[in-house]
């Protein structure tokens, strides 16, 4: 039957929160709670994509916009399924489910100290941003 990728659905969240978690590369944070995570959907419907093999959930990537640029902010694929080419078809969704609504860049973080994800990132053509640096304010219970 093969790897399947279909749109996400909070129904999905318990076993993608359990590959995000699971992955150990993914910051995961209180945004990411089942609400917060429902309200991005709500706010990007169309834009996350999982990869489900015989039903169970393999890989997923959540992405969206904000009008101007696109973003990823998560993608993981099962340890058992990696290599196969499943990261780079839910990339490749999210590019193309961007790119039909006019947006043209893409961004997404990725730690400097994973450099399995930073090599992942330069295959499928992402170029690092060194000249720019994050910067974050706590607004609240995060």
């Amino acid at each position: 039957m093969g790897v399947e990728i279909r749109e996400m659905t909070i129904l999905d969240y318990e076993p993608v929160y359990a590959l995000w978690k699971e992955s150990g590369d993914i910051g995961l944070s209180d945004a990411d709670s089942k609400e917060g995570i429902k309200r991005f959907m709500a706010r990007n419907p169309g834009f996350s994509f999982v990869a489900a093999d015989e039903g169970k959930i393999v890989g997923a990537a959540l992405s969206g916009h904000d009008g101007r640029r696109g973003y990823i902010h998560h993608l993981s694929t099962a340890k058992s399924h990696r290599c196969q080419g499943i990261g780079r078809s839910l990339v490749g969704r999210c590019m193309y489910a961007l790119m039909r609504v006019g947006i043209g860049k893409c961004h997404l973080f990725v730690f400097g100290d994973n450099q399995g994800a930073i090599n992942f990132w330069e295959k499928v053509g992402y170029d690092q941003r060194v000249e720019l640096v994050m910067m974050s304010h706590q607004i609240a219970g995060e």
